[in-house]
């Protein structure tokens, strides 16, 4: 495998993407995406006390007891945002411990590829090689990636604007307060007056579709 140009420093955060070998499509179905989001929120723990397949076969009850047990111990990473699309990812990740990003991503991307080939009857690799990881510089561009993660279905035509508030596979519900999740918001509103001044900041750059177009294009090449 080919070695990593950018080092992925502890407290940095990085801007973390992959898609599906030869562009194929990764998420077939609602459930795909739900696995995926799942994973990311149990593989995040440092400690995550089982395989993830594993974690799913016991009671409510005790996965109950596992979470608030985890909560307060270390993590790999701090998950900014995140934003699900049918052939790719995409991340904004602050890392925690040494190799906290890789070791992240590999666990959610192998367990998820292990459920996608067993559940869709395939074999071999799902993703494209490595993940590709931009670090973030500046606090503008922190603002302005986390702006464009979200608005990654609108200008890839799969909804239409105002319906992004409710798209389920995306952490800009959380953004909004509309949904209890996972992500660490904070490092993000914290730049705005409110939920509201965060959304007109959305909602006001997506006249910029061009422009956003061509980064995609350029991470995702």
């Amino acid at each position: 495998m080919a070695r990593r140009k950018t080092i992925l420093a502890t407290n940095e955060i990085y801007h973390v993407y992959n898609r599906g070998v030869e562009k194929r499509p990764i998420f077939l179905n609602r459930r795909n995406y739900l696995r995926f989001i799942e994973l990311t929120n149990y593989y995040r723990f440092e400690h995550s006390p089982m395989k993830f397949s594993h974690f799913k076969q016991i009671s409510f009850k005790e996965k109950e007891r596992i979470f608030k047990n985890l909560q307060g111990t270390e993590k790999l990473v701090d998950v900014l945002t995140y934003c699900l699309m049918s052939n790719h990812f995409h991340f904004l990740l602050k890392q925690l411990t040494d190799k906290g990003i890789s070791k992240f991503i590999a666990k959610v991307t192998n367990g998820f590829s292990h459920y996608f080939n067993t559940r869709h009857e395939r074999s071999g690799h799902l993703f494209q090689g490595n993940f590709g990881a931009v670090r973030i510089e500046t606090d503008e561009q922190l603002i302005h990636t986390n702006r464009y993660i979200h608005l990654n279905p609108v200008f890839s035509y799969l909804i239409k604007l105002e319906d992004l508030d409710d798209y389920e596979y995306s952490s800009y519900p959380e953004y909004l307060n509309k949904r209890t999740g996972f992500c660490n918001t904070h490092e993000i509103l914290s730049f705005f007056k409110s939920f509201e001044d965060y959304k007109r900041f959305i909602w006001d750059q997506a006249d910029y579709v061009e422009t956003l177009e061509v980064i995609r294009h350029l991470i995702l090449e």
